[in-house]
């Protein structure tokens, strides 16, 4: 059928409803998601931001900043372009209802939806607005407690093309516009703060076929995503980000927190020194952090069995991980650290959103 035959055909007045209906019969995501989060909590916490005016000065009036929100919430959990973004709204029947609007209405654009998030990096409630998501948990009895599970994963950024001169430049902390002062178009175009790093990641088999334990280093570029999730429920209770070459065990005091309810502290020996764990043991933390191995030596057998022991609650954290990096495809498209605080930060949101309804439906399964 060509597209102007099906713009001319006849549609019935409950054609429209009928379809909406069999979407949610058919288990519409999103439908269950506005059932389950009260966005209206987020409310004050956007309009003190966002400061919009009272319309006295005249102009076409802002959209709403609860339905901008939830239209953050949407790109995270898909982690599509604002250009992308704009297209999917007006496109999928299920967005459109999940946001509010009525069919062959104007929907916001590509410049309006990067402008709000801008809005919102430059008043730095993004934090505000990921601890009244927690406050929400924590009311529906998602308690953080059984202990914290404190890890890492890098988030790619695009790659720089630099010279020499001008990566030395950067790793002084020199800004973008003091690097390039007679080409600001460039200079706006250029990612400062992200840094490289390098992963191990241990090949699986040889070319022949049989077991390899090689490690192979995998340079990567971008950020940080600092997280500690708790371990009865999996969801994201603290986070930080930071560039990629920013060492693990510096960040473990800035997203544990203590409580009577979430004593122990699970992390990789990436987090082992004597000053955590000094730390933990002042705030009344048990540590469960994984052992190094001895310098030289093989690692005592006793020493072995506790790490296996430990790696069993602590390989927890790699299930939120996964679920960002593959099904939410998590990727840094922005220039500075400051937006890509604010899209990690909104990445674990939705992941958090996503983790509630999760949990619920465990719930109802068990009742």
């Amino acid at each position: 059928m060509r597209a102007v035959d099906f713009l001319m055909e006849q549609v019935g007045f409950f054609d429209f409803p009928d379809h909406l209906k069999r979407l949610s019969d058919a288990g519409d995501p999103l439908e269950v998601l506005s059932g389950a989060v009260d966005f209206e909590v987020f409310r004050p916490l956007l309009e003190a931001a966002l400061s919009y005016g009272d319309g006295a000065q005249g102009g076409r009036p802002p959209y709403d900043p609860v339905l901008m929100f939830k239209v953050l919430i949407l790109a995270a959990q898909h982690n599509v372009s604002d250009e992308r973004m704009e297209f999917l709204i007006r496109d999928r029947l299920s967005w459109l209802r999940f946001l509010g609007f009525g069919l062959g209405k104007p929907t916001p654009d590509e410049n309006t939806i990067g402008l709000f998030r801008e809005k919102l990096t430059r008043a730095g409630v993004i934090r505000g607005l990921f601890d009244a998501f927690d406050k929400q948990l924590q009311a529906s009895g998602y308690l953080p407690m059984g202990g914290q599970i404190v890890d890492a994963t890098l988030v790619c950024a695009p790659r720089q093309r630099n010279s020499e001169s001008e990566k030395a430049l950067i790793k002084e902390g020199k800004r973008a516009d003091e690097i390039w002062p007679d080409d600001p178009n460039k200079a706006a175009q250029k990612e400062t703060d992200a840094r490289w790093t390098v992963k191990f990641s241990k090949t699986k088999t040889k070319a022949d076929g049989r077991p390899h334990a090689t490690d192979i280093a995998i340079p990567t570029f971008g950020y940080k995503n600092h997280t500690a999730i708790d371990t009865r429920f999996g969801f994201i209770r603290a986070f930080a980000v930071t560039d990629a070459a920013e060492h693990d065990g510096k960040v473990l005091r800035q997203i544990v927190t203590s409580n009577k309810t979430s004593s122990s502290v699970w992390a990789d020996t990436a987090y082992r020194s004597k000053t955590n764990e000094d730390w933990l043991k002042h705030h009344g933390l048990s540590s469960r952090i994984h052992r190094k191995k001895p310098r030289g030596k093989a690692m005592p057998a006793h020493m072995r069995r506790g790490n296996t022991t430990r790696s069993k609650t602590r390989a927890r954290v790699e299930h939120v991980f996964g679920e960002q990096k593959s099904k939410m495809g998590l990727f840094i498209r922005t220039i500075g650290i400051k937006r890509a605080k604010t899209k990690i930060a909104l990445a674990n949101l939705a992941y958090n959103m996503k983790r509630m309804i999760f949990c619920d439906g465990l719930i109802v399964i068990r009742l």
